[in-house]
């Protein structure tokens, strides 16, 4: 067995756990309830939207040499073309299908998103768990805070959203599109899980030199739990399991230069 094989399975051999099962609940939970109220608010607001969008035409015609303007107005919903669209089988369907894979799609990643700040709130908890379980010559000293940590988030929830913004032309180039949707949320995801263990763990000295030595591995492996995370509804329960298995590396790697040096 290496050694990325001996972490996976101690990482599910820890997950099954009766606390870490109770704690992957919680994310699950908070989650469910925070998408929950968006839903309806968001639902809401679109509906009244809908029903109160209007359509203004206006028509100039001269008539024995002074103009008259003619202004027509009309709600959306009340519109001939979107009561043809909404009358008809295909085209209903075909409305209904892009509601809701768009809608679909967005619930998604906004879970992935909503998930990694819940977890984040967990991390202290969980690898004092894993340090109880299996590192106990290894000391939890960590060196974020709550201002930095609040900064940093807001500073990379602004680059992902930049980043999403700046990707529009590729939206529309198949196959380059999926790349371009979901780089943005992976850039959020890797930055947020590695900053939550590795700033829990260890010192910043520690934490820049596992970075800088293992940068492509973290890379890896984040990419592999986002890759996970795009399975429906999946995220809710593994976030508990991603924060594990990322602590277990830390631990390991924390455990070398403290003992190098």
């Amino acid at each position: 067995m290496n050694s990325e094989s001996n972490i996976l399975a101690l990482s599910f051999k820890d997950l099954f756990t009766s606390k870490m099962i109770k704690y992957s609940i919680l994310p699950f939970i908070f989650s469910m309830l925070v998408l929950y109220t968006l839903f309806f608010v968001f639902a809401g607001i679109g509906l009244d939207s809908i029903g109160s969008m209007q359509i203004h035409s206006t028509s100039t015609t001269i008539q024995n040499g002074i103009p008259n303007t003619d202004t027509y107005t009309a709600t959306l919903e009340g519109t001939a073309l979107i009561q043809w669209l909404m009358s008809h089988a295909i085209t209903s369907w075909i409305a209904t299908f892009l509601v809701y894979t768009v809608g679909t799609l967005l619930t998604l990643y906004f879970s992935i998103f909503v998930a990694v700040l819940i977890v984040g709130f967990l991390t202290p908890i969980i690898l004092k768990e894993i340090q109880r379980r299996h590192y106990h010559d290894v000391e939890i000293i960590g060196h974020s805070n709550i201002f930095e940590g609040l900064f940093l988030t807001l500073k990379w929830l602004l680059v992902m959203l930049l980043m999403f913004i700046a990707f529009i032309p590729l939206y529309f180039i198949p196959i380059v599109n999926i790349v371009a949707f979901n780089l943005p949320l992976y850039y959020f995801f890797h930055k947020m899980m590695t900053y939550d263990v590795g700033s829990t763990i260890c010192t910043k000295e520690e934490n820049m030199k596992i970075k800088f030595f293992y940068a492509s591995k973290l890379r890896l492996k984040t990419l592999g739990l986002y890759l996970i995370s795009l399975i429906p509804f999946v995220v809710f329960f593994a976030s508990v399991f991603y924060i594990i298995y990322l602590g277990h590396f830390y631990f390991l790697e924390t455990r070398k230069i403290r003992q190098e040096s």
